[in-house]
């Protein structure tokens, strides 16, 4: 099930007594713990509820509390974060984790007990024992990175809820500022609503002023200005990431990264996959493919590979030589212009 669904669960009647929460998207997992915490009266949250990090803390001791009755309430709510032990992640700690205890809970949950797993991981391990064990036992909570899609609809639908309005144009400003992440996108909402107050609909303003642009939107930008052999811009570009004190390395890096996307996308377009089709096969966010799909529909894969293969000279120029970065970015610019007209 999703957070949504979550919710409504929670609210009927009887609440599950094992649940997980499985995925990497933080602000569905924070959602997630406030809609458990929401089950605990107030004035037994202090009580009632015991959160427990595995990285720094033995299970034994989660266990012995999800094994305790509540006090003065009808339930006790037990947080398990970061159980790495579910995964295939083999940390170096000291702290051993009895996992035979948790076999055994397991198979006997404690009725007046709500145990959560909040697992920030993409995946568990399958073949071990006590995850398959879990799986079979536990209510399993979704918190995996959302859809562009989907992650436009629930901030429309908070904006919504929250008295304001946003027009197309600015949400697509946003979600490119955002690279698509929902956590982002969401992180923003209440500066965005504070700034645009007076009328009560998000601005262009606002989300150019208040959200800064990834380091991957700037350098796509910084791309863009490439590919349309725009010397002038692509130096402004360049040199604005060099004030914002990005290393010279590190962008060039990106930038060689960003091409090879550019060239395998092509490719695979070319071979008629779709969207969500070349996303699996290269292991790349959708957006960043939508993005790149767009870009590769006006250029050849001879500009791409051009542009390529200047970089990564300029990366062998940076590791090797004491040459000005800005000056070697700035031939590559006049050689590749020169090539592509």
């Amino acid at each position: 099930m999703d957070v949504t669904t979550l919710r409504k669960q929670l609210n009927s009647k009887p609440v599950g007594q094992v649940y997980l929460v499985l995925g990497e998207q933080s602000i569905l997992m924070e959602q997630a713990r406030a809609a458990f915490n929401q089950l605990i009266p107030e004035d037994q949250k202090v009580i009632n509820i015991g959160s427990y990090d595995m990285e720094t803390t033995p299970l034994a001791v989660a266990l012995d509390d999800a094994m305790s009755a509540p006090f003065f309430g009808e339930k006790r709510l037990v947080l398990i974060n970061k159980p790495y032990f579910l995964t295939g992640d083999n940390k170096s700690t000291k702290i051993e984790h009895d996992l035979d205890s948790l076999e055994a809970y397991l198979t006997h949950p404690e009725t007046d007990t709500i145990l959560v797993f909040l697992a920030p991981y993409e995946k568990l391990d399958g073949r071990k024992k006590i995850v398959k064990h879990l799986k079979k036992i536990a209510l399993e909570v979704s918190a995996a990175p959302l859809t562009e899609q989907v992650s436009r609809q629930l901030v429309m639908q908070q904006i919504t809820a929250d008295g304001y309005q946003m027009t197309p144009v600015v949400l697509e400003e946003l979600v490119k500022r955002t690279n698509a992440d929902y956590s982002l996108m969401v992180g923003s909402i209440s500066k965005l609503e504070l700034f645009d107050l007076q009328y009560k609909e998000i601005s262009m303003a606002g989300v150019q002023g208040l959200v800064p642009q990834s380091l991957d939107q700037n350098v796509f930008d910084l791309v863009n200005a490439v590919l349309a052999k725009n010397s002038q811009l692509a130096m402004q570009h360049y040199q604005d990431l060099i004030e914002s004190q990005e290393q010279p390395i590190m962008i060039n890096a990106i930038l060689v990264g960003q091409f090879r996307l550019l060239i395998q996308v092509h490719v695979l377009v070319q071979r008629g996959l779709s969207q969500g089709g070349i996303a699996a096969e290269i292991k790349a966010h959708p957006f960043r493919v939508k993005m790149a799909m767009q870009t590769v529909k006006k250029f050849s894969s001879q500009l791409l590979e051009q542009a390529y293969v200047g970089l990564v000279d300029i990366e062998l120029e940076l590791k090797t030589t004491t040459r000005d970065p800005q000056l070697l970015f700035e031939l590559f610019m006049l050689k590749y212009a020169k090539l592509a007209s």
